[in-house]
């Protein structure tokens, strides 16, 4: 995954034109590569599924 796709699928996540992503097991790492960079990464909820994949969510209070 190239990092200006990962940011503007992050981006639309913050603006709510998006309301979750999947990220399939092969492109964790690359998402979570350019996801840990940012000042928000707190606010960014990642959560598990079957097999590997993660739906990441926006909050809007970041978590601890």
């Amino acid at each position: 995954m190239k990092e200006e796709y990962v940011n503007d699928i992050l981006e639309r996540l913050k603006n709510g034109s998006l309301s979750e992503h999947y990220v399939s097991k092969e492109d964790f790492m690359d998402f979570r590569t350019v996801l840990v960079k940012r000042k928000d990464f707190k606010h960014f909820r990642g959560i598990g599924q079957r097999g590997g994949n993660v739906l990441y969510q926006y909050m809007e209070t970041p978590r601890s």
